[in-house]
């Protein structure tokens, strides 16, 4: 600008300089502060939210376009599927600034160079609870933050089977079932077919998916999915299963379907979920209540995995600077207590855990307590390679087609098969 007036005042003719200008790199004469915010103007960013989850962020979205004078769209698209998405839209031009994906995801993400690493301190990094931070981090590196936690637990209807009378473990459970199962009606029932409900039990008796190094790092190497604790717990959902306690239906990939049916329908008093039923079952109007998984009988509480909802930048965002500063703003404190009094998720700020709007909500408190006894769903890129031969397995030990150890021995094969062949470096 400064120049520009130089030149003008030594040819001292004022069309010319009025032609300059016209003709120049759009030197209009503002001043950088004015250029600034002319700029801030164009700037878009889209975000992808999970489904049926954008209110929570309405008015924090709103608050950020007026504080940044930016604007944003949000879409909504189901979380776990939106790495997929990116993997698409990214490249194309047409993908997010901002999106949400589960922690577990996180590892492949990274691997892939889908994400990029979010230069946040401590002081960001320290109002989330630990195990909610660390599932954000790839070898000490930041790249997202906690939006929400959630773990299963137990639904029950309270028409059936009042609080007081819940059995305390799983054999008392077993126990119950055999007593109230019959004429199409059930007791408790879990996805025990699955591993994301089957390490709940299998966990308690000392099996893993893949154990830690003396750095605090998954070791892809070291699977403890047909250890000896693996085995025992396997062998004891088997019984549920062998002993018809759980109907035939709910094995498979239409058996959460099934479940819920009965749930809903009062034909189940007892299921493990998750806070993602919260909803669908208050519109079904069961009267329902909630509580922490049941202990196992060598007095360890059932497990579960943590699952840890996140923000993330996209490696493509071409405002990656003001993504991430909306990042934060999405998932500071209040922001995140108004999230959870619209969306009923789980806020995943240590503050929040003692705040009185959500302790009164039973399903945070008893998100809160399973915690304590859980674990995170290991976020490296070989966690790919573990769903489908685990879930195999388990649907042959629940159908009887195979007995634990030989069928948890198969699964650990194949698993390591195909670790070796895609993530060998």
């Amino acid at each position: 600008m400064k120049n520009f007036k130089k030149y003008a005042g030594i040819v001292s003719g004022l069309a010319l300089s009025f032609s300059l200008v016209a003709c120049g790199p759009q030197d209009s004469g503002k001043s950088s502060t004015e250029t600034s915010k002319n700029d801030n103007k164009t700037k878009q960013l889209l975000v992808w939210e999970d489904q049926q989850k954008a209110d929570g962020i309405k008015d924090a979205v709103a608050q950020f376009e007026k504080d940044h004078n930016v604007k944003i769209k949000v879409v909504e698209k189901p979380y776990a599927k939106q790495i997929e998405g990116l993997r698409l839209d990214g490249p194309a031009g047409t993908g997010p600034d901002v999106l949400t994906m589960p922690g577990d995801q996180i590892g492949t993400a990274v691997t892939e160079g889908l994400i990029k690493e979010l230069n946040v301190g401590d002081d960001v990094q320290s109002i989330y609870t630990d195990v909610a931070m660390q599932s954000q981090k790839v070898e000490g590196k930041v790249y997202g933050l906690p939006k929400a936690v959630e773990t299963t637990m137990l639904y029950y209807n309270k028409d059936l089977i009042a609080e007081k009378d819940l059995p305390k473990t799983l054999n008392d459970w077993y126990e119950y079932d055999k007593k109230v199962t019959k004429g199409g009606n059930y007791g408790f029932l879990a996805l025990f077919d699955q591993i994301y409900y089957a390490q709940s039990v299998m966990s308690g008796y000392g099996g893993y998916i893949f154990n830690k190094d003396d750095k605090g790092n998954y070791d892809p190497a070291n699977i403890g999915i047909n250890n000896a604790g693996a085995v025992q717990g396997a062998e004891i959902i088997q019984k549920f299963y062998k002993e018809k306690l759980f109907p035939a239906g709910i094995i498979g990939a239409q058996g959460i379907n099934v479940l819920e049916s009965l749930f809903t329908s009062g034909k189940a008093a007892a299921i493990i979920s998750g806070p993602w039923n919260i909803e669908p079952f208050t519109k079904a109007g069961v009267n329902y209540g909630v509580a922490k998984l049941p202990e196992l009988d060598n007095g360890k509480n059932m497990s579960a995995f943590v699952g840890v909802k996140s923000y993330n930048v996209s490696a493509y965002s071409k405002n990656a600077d003001l993504a991430q500063q909306l990042v934060e703003f999405l998932a500071n404190k209040d922001n995140s207590k108004k999230r959870f009094e619209i969306t009923k998720e789980v806020p995943a700020v240590k503050d929040l855990a003692n705040d009185p709007v959500v302790t009164e909500s039973d399903a945070a408190k008893a998100v809160a307590e399973q915690s304590q006894f859980s674990e995170l769903t290991p976020n490296i890129p070989e966690m790919n390679e573990v769903w489908t031969p685990a879930d195999a397995a388990l649907q042959t030990i629940a159908t009887g087609k195979a007995q634990p150890k030989a069928a948890l021995n198969q699964a650990a094969e194949t698993i390591k098969g195909q670790i070796k062949a895609k993530h060998s470096k």
